[in-house]
């Protein structure tokens, strides 16, 4: 087996920024810039793979933007380059582009292609191993967990709530009102959630079948798997792991440093006491 890790970190962090920001905390900055014990997110991620003995080639693709990419190189190259990862830009709007633009770079003996999530650096070594044990066996392998929680399908509109605007009655128009959506949405209905399953990463596949998988002319997706299955090839699915998370929010970032063990980082003091 030869194989090639990409991991596509081309994303803007968009979320992760905007919740931040709701919480109070306007300059956040990218979710993969986030430090777990000394270290970034990006780089935690990496050496799931840098230290694996199976793995022979890592490939990172960072943002598009050129100006970004530049950035991403003086942040990251040095670290990164010291675990033989090489650097690639990514794609400009979708996570697919991404890594189609890192498929370009994979050695034309590889094997077997990993897919990792950028954002997930708690990846249990563990199941790193059975799915790339199930991937000598199958051609296309991910990790999932049962759906647990009950899934409902929600309105695309928000549900608007009208009040009576306190400050417009005491100037005299008490028949004024505010509008707020505030994320409210109502219910459509209520998904069965028997056979679902929430989808992880690291996803694992036969090299010729995911480079053919690109070759399709429809690439939207969310999910690499995504395209195999429109190909009509088999996906197979091994039980995942909870510890395997993806930091989307701050809030995950907090989760993060409990499943690894770290303490948040505190600012240290100027002073010097005596």
């Amino acid at each position: 087996m030869s194989l090639c890790v990409i991991i596509p970190a081309a994303g803007a962090s968009a979320r992760y920024i905007a919740a931040a920001a709701q919480a109070g905390n306007p300059g956040a900055r990218s979710k993969l810039d986030e430090e777990l014990g000394g270290r970034p997110i990006l780089q935690r991620t990496v050496e799931l793979f840098a230290n694996h003995p199976r793995v022979t080639t890592i490939i990172v693709a960072g943002p598009h933007d050129p100006e970004a990419f530049i950035e991403f190189k003086d942040r990251y190259a040095d670290k990164l380059g010291l675990l033989g990862v090489r650097l690639t830009r990514g794609g400009k709007s979708h996570r697919y582009e991404t890594v189609a633009a890192a498929l370009a770079l994979v050695p034309a003996g590889t094997t077997t292609i990993v897919v990792h999530d950028a954002a997930r650096p708690c990846t249990p070594v563990e199941l790193i191993d059975r799915l790339l044990d199930a991937g000598e066996k199958h051609p296309a392998v991910i990790p999932a967990l049962p759906v647990s929680d009950t899934i409902k399908q929600v309105s695309a509109e928000e549900v608007i709530d009208t009040t009576p605007d306190p400050l417009a009655a005491i100037l005299g128009d008490p028949q004024a009102i505010t509008t707020s959506g505030g994320g409210m949405k109502r219910v459509e209905k209520t998904i069965p959630r028997e056979r679902l399953v929430s989808v992880q990463t690291p996803q694992v596949f036969d090299a010729a079948l995911l480079r053919r998988a690109y070759q399709q002319t429809d690439l939207s997706s969310t999910d690499d798997a995504q395209l195999i299955e429109r190909l009509g090839e088999p996906v197979v699915v091994i039980e995942g792991d909870a510890r395997n998370i993806k930091v989307t929010r701050p809030a995950d970032l907090v989760l993060a440093r409990a499943i690894l063990g770290i303490k948040e980082a505190t600012a240290r003091s100027n002073v010097m006491r005596f």
